[in-house]
């Protein structure tokens, strides 16, 4: 186990529900760092997500499903110094420890991700990466499936993660740049192309814009989220549940 009992430098903090085809790689990559605590956060997984992550002697929490509040929960038992928070379909870069240590050392930094990669071959997914990665290093809002990562005390000066059914991470960046800047590394995260591929790439981005452009217009969160989840078809019968 790469978790220490005193004060490991660096805690990875991962929302799960029913990710038992990701999170064995994605836990099996993430351990390969050092001065690590790990920490699954669970919202309730019927399938053996959580068998996984114990077998591999990670921490674990349970509660309510809810990314965000599954992040809090998480964060609440975090010994690090730093926090990073991971997607469970995201496979990290290599030497991504040494990453986050070298740009939080940074004063001026109040929060950093990783450079988008899709773990797929199709032209149009290079695309979605190109203007991801345009608009994070360029605008400074990088979003949760790039692997969030900061300081401690700025997660909690911050307030944490606002527990809205959607956009939270879009929302927390956002309040985080009024304590300094936003940087996005050039290495790579590698995210499931899951999401594009149930629905198209062009339908996709379609819908992730319209709900960023309603969250503007002051469209309340709730029903963004439910706008969201019936266009993906997750509210129908045989709908696929909430990707964390």
């Amino acid at each position: 186990m790469h978790s220490s009992r005193r004060h490991p430098e660096l805690s990875v903090i991962i929302p799960t529900l029913n990710e038992a085809a990701h999170i064995g790689d994605v836990l099996d990559d993430v351990l390969q760092g050092e001065g690590l605590d790990v920490i699954v956060a669970d919202g309730g997984s019927t399938d053996d997500t959580v068998a996984q992550a114990a077998a591999r002697g990670v921490r674990i929490c349970r509660g309510p499903a809810g990314r965000a509040r599954q992040m809090n929960q998480g964060a609440s038992l975090a010994r690090g110094a730093y926090y990073l928070f991971l997607h469970a379909d995201s496979r990290l870069p290599v030497c991504f420890d040494r990453v986050i240590r070298r740009v939080l050392g940074d004063a001026a930094v109040a929060a950093g991700a990783f450079s988008l990669g899709i773990d797929a071959d199709a032209q149009k997914l290079r695309l979605v990466e190109y203007w991801t990665n345009l608009r994070s290093r360029h605008l400074g809002l990088p979003y949760g499936d790039q692997g969030l990562f900061l300081r401690r005390e700025r997660f909690h000066q911050c307030g944490g993660f606002p527990e809205l059914p959607i956009m939270e991470d879009f929302v927390f960046i956002r309040d985080l740049r009024r304590f300094g800047t936003i940087v996005t590394v050039p290495e790579r995260i590698h995210t499931s192309p899951r999401r594009w591929q149930r629905l198209g790439v062009l339908r996709t981005t379609l819908i992730n814009q319209a709900i960023v452009v309603g969250y503007l217009l002051g469209v309340p969160a709730h029903r963004l989220s439910r706008w969201y989840r019936r266009s993906r078809g997750i509210d129908k019968p045989g709908g696929t549940g909430r990707k964390c």
